[in-house]
């Protein structure tokens, strides 16, 4: 369910039927401006709603304000241990400040930093993790790990409302995918405010990633969530906000940049798929455009299996073909295949989003595949077909059936529920 509460970070709203936001976080030394400059510069051309910068120092808290004056996206501080620290923050222009309330002095500090919070409009993100849960709950985190975190969370949450503070959103986080989805569908149910996502230390880009991806996006798909952050032990945040992304493109929840499809290869494929895919996709990441690029490995699925891309290639030995939207274009020598592609995506741009399609060449390459396709296989179209033509065959087999078994109703004859039904008739004589 998505939240019913609203916030704004910076520019960029949360919650409250705002579409999902991604966040990273840097991996510089903050006060290191130049490189975190960078950093955030990268993270923000890769698709970055927000980013959070580690604060753990009295120059770091300096540097802030340089930061937020020069970044391109709101800037999110990332305090623990130190109050003073977080009000530094908030008079650099921070804005937000992420906060664990757990960990932070004491209810009297967090009051201190409410009261500044409020007076700048400064939103906090608070929140909890498994690995800092306050002391009284440790015993439950033993017992009963996704009550200990919705409890910590739930006693935060409380806390920022005696202190009649409503701008903020919650974050809980646990290593653990299932903990994960359990906490936050609990926590989803009980409050208002919006959340933020994430596997905490979900690993490497490979296991991370699909840790992440299954977490997230299975609360994704229930509707929970209004921002994600993937945790990866990666130097290149970008690497971060590319996951995020490809999760939400995934689940149809934003689109930013093209979506490539790929099969997974057989023993049908005849050509150098591997090369093939990764120059596509390493030439599509020129384009902004959520353009759609299908490059299966054979005649037999190529057009039937991704007829609803904007463009594909599907390719044999010596030659392959370009399509659009399931109809061919041309057909194109193997080797030349990715090069003649971005040509015709290119004159699609070109034309206003227009296919551009040659009669002459679109009948060639209905004639190459119609003399490399595999009659035998059972394509997704076949498939159909011949559940349609079972289908309309048991109907008129059962047709002639009944007509067959049930007798005539003799002369005078009837209709009566009472007698036993033969054929799906039912009579009685008068």
């Amino acid at each position: 369910m998505a939240s019913e509460h609203q916030i704004r970070v910076g520019t960029v709203p949360i919650g409250g039927g705002a579409p999902v936001a991604v966040q990273t976080m840097t991996k510089t030394e903050t006060a290191n401006l130049e490189a975190t400059m960078r950093q955030i510069e990268t993270v923000a051309e890769a698709g970055a709603d927000m980013v959070r910068v580690a604060v753990p120092r009295e120059q770091d808290a300096e540097a802030l304000k340089t930061i937020v004056a020069r970044s391109p996206i709101p800037v999110i501080a990332d305090i623990h241990f130190n109050h003073t620290l977080a009000l530094k923050a908030i008079e650099a222009g921070a804005h937000c400040v992420r906060l664990n309330p757990g960990n932070i002095g004491g209810a009297d500090k967090v009051a201190e930093v409410i009261a500044l919070a409020k007076q700048r409009g400064t939103p906090l993100r608070v929140g909890v993790n498994s690995g800092s849960l306050p002391k009284h709950l440790r015993q439950l985190e033993y017992d009963n790990p996704v009550e200990a975190l919705v409890s910590a969370a739930i006693e935060t949450v409380e806390l920022m409302e005696r202190l009649d503070f409503t701008n903020f959103k919650v974050s809980m986080k646990s290593t653990s995918v299932p903990n994960t989805i359990a906490s936050n569908r609990l926590l989803a149910a009980r409050i208002p405010y919006p959340l933020h996502l994430g596997v905490t230390e979900a690993g490497t880009k490979w296991s991370g990633s699909l840790k992440s991806a299954v977490g997230l996006g299975t609360l994704l798909a229930d509707g929970i969530g209004d921002t994600i952050r993937i945790s990866l032990s990666t130097f290149h945040a970008e690497e971060e906000v590319k996951v995020a992304w490809e999760i939400l493109k995934a689940l149809k929840l934003r689109e930013k940049g093209p979506v490539l499809i790929a099969c997974p290869t057989c023993g049908r494929l005849q050509f150098d798929m591997d090369t093939v895919v990764a120059e596509v996709e390493r030439r599509l990441e020129a384009y902004d455009d959520p353009v759609e690029v299908s490059v299966l490995g054979c005649a037999v699925n190529g057009i039937g299996e991704a007829r609803h891309a904007d463009f594909g290639i599907t390719g044999a030995k010596d030659m392959g073909m370009i399509y659009s939207k399931g109809e061919p274009l041309k057909k194109v020598a193997t080797e030349q295949l990715v090069d003649e592609l971005f040509k015709e995506i290119d004159r699609y741009y070109e034309a206003g989003r227009t296919v551009q399609r040659d009669e002459t060449a679109a009948a060639e390459a209905r004639a190459w595949l119609a003399e490399n396709e595999d009659a035998t296989q059972m394509t997704p179209e076949r498939i159909a077909a011949l559940e349609a033509a079972a289908a309309e065959s048991d109907a008129m087999a059962d047709e002639v059936l009944g007509s067959m078994t049930a007798p005539a109703v003799p002369a005078g004859a009837q209709l009566d529920e009472d007698v036993s039904p033969v054929a799906g008739r039912r009579f009685t004589r008068s």
